[in-house]
C-alpha cells in the first residue's frame, strides 16, 4: 500500500501560511501541518487546527531562524543580543560546534515549546524541526526524550534525496549530503527508543518549491509503504517573503496541493494521503 504524508513546516508563523495550509486540508492533498511554539500566528495556527479535525499538528521544535518561547534571559546562549535564534541553521552549528550554546539552555528551551503546545489540548501527531536540527547529535537526545516523555513517539526523518531537484552548487550538495548523513544517525538513536518514521522523505531542502511537476514525477513512481513531502505552502508570496526574509515560492507550493491534476493522479495511482496519527507499526 502506497501512503503519503503531505506536511506544511512552519503552521503558525504567519496568518497567510495558516490560511494556506486550511486550504490545501479542505480542498487539497495535505493532512499534516506541524506548528511552531514561538510563531507570530502561533494562537491562529490553534484555533484553524481546532476548526478542522482530521487535520494531524506536530510540533516544529525551532531553534534557530524564530523566536525562543522562554525569555532570553533565561537561555542566554540561544539567543543573539536582539533576544532571537541565530539568523540560520549555519549560523547556529557554527556557535553549537564550538561549544558556545549550552545544552541546558537548548533542554529548557525545547520543553517549553513543547509544554507551550501541549497546553492548547490538541494531540501531537509527531516532531519535526525547523532547518531540520533535530538530527544534530545532542539535541536529537534532548528531543527523543522530551517527546517519549509526552507520549509523542512519531518523527520526521528528513533521509533526503541528494540529487531530488537541482543542484546550483557546491553548497547546495554539500548541505544535502550533510543531511543525509546526520539523518542516519538520528534514525539509529531514534529507533533504539522505538520511534516510527515514514519509510521515504521527500521534498526539497534547499530553497527550492515543491512544484505541481516535482509532486507528479514524484507520485507517479511512489514507492511502497509511508513517503513523506515537507513543503511551505502561503498564500502571497511578497508579504511572505518580506516577512521571512526567506526568497521562497510559497504560492508554488500552495498551488500544487492542491492541482486537480494532483488529485486525480493520487486516485489513480491509488495513493492514500494521511497524517502521522495514521503511522503504524509494521
Amino acid at each position: 500500500m502506497k501512503k503519503l504524508i503531505i506536511n506544511a513546516d512552519d503552521f503558525g508563523r504567519h496568518e497567510l501560511i495558516n490560511r494556506a495550509v486550511e486550504k490545501a486540508f479542505n480542498t487539497g492533498c495535505l493532512c499534516s501541518a506541524t506548528i511552531m511554539p514561538g510563531g507570530a500566528a502561533f494562537d491562529d495556527a490553534i484555533s484553524t487546527a481546532k476548526k478542522n479535525p482530521g487535520l494531524g499538528v506536530g510540533i516544529h521544535f525551532t531553534l534557530a531562524n524564530g523566536f525562543p518561547v522562554l525569555p532570553p534571559e533565561e537561555i542566554p546562549s540561544l539567543v543573539t543580543s536582539e533576544g532571537v535564534f541565530p539568523e540560520n541553521y549555519v549560523e547556529f552549528l557554527k556557535l553549537y560546534l564550538r561549544g558556545k550554546i549550552s545544552l541546558s539552555d537548548i533542554r529548557r528551551e525545547l520543553a517549553a515549546q513543547l509544554e507551550k503546545v501541549l497546553r492548547t489540548g490538541l494531540e501531537i501527531t509527531h516532531f519535526d524541526s525547523h532547518q531540520h536540527l533535530h538530527h544534530v547529535p545532542g539535541i536529537i537526545e534532548i528531543i527523543l526524550e522530551l517527546a517519549e516523555g509526552a507520549g509523542i513517539k512519531k518523527m520526521r526523518l528528513s533521509r533526503t534525496k541528494i540529487f531530488d531537484g537541482e543542484i546550483s552548487g557546491l553548497s547546495q550538495f554539500v548541505g544535502r549530503l550533510g543531511l543525509s548523513s546526520l539523518a542516519e544517525f538520528a534514525k539509529l538513536k531514534a529507533r533504539k527508543k522505538n520511534f516510527l518514521m515514514p519509510d521515504n522523505f521527500s521534498g526539497i531542502v534547499a530553497g527550492e518549491s515543491v512544484s505541481e511537476k516535482f509532486l507528479e514525477k514524484l507520485l507517479s513512481d511512489l514507492p511502497e509503504g509511508t513517503t513523506e513531502v515537507m513543503l511551505h505552502p502561503g498564500t502571497d508570496n511578497k508579504i511572505l517573503q518580506d516577512f521571512c526574509g526567506w526568497q521562497h515560492d510559497f504560492e508554488e507550493e500552495s498551488a500544487a496541493v492542491t492541482s486537480p491534476k494532483i488529485l486525480q493522479l493520487i486516485d489513480e495511482k491509488k495513493i492514500f494521503p494521511v497524517s502521522f496519527g495514521e503511522l503504524e507499526e509494521k
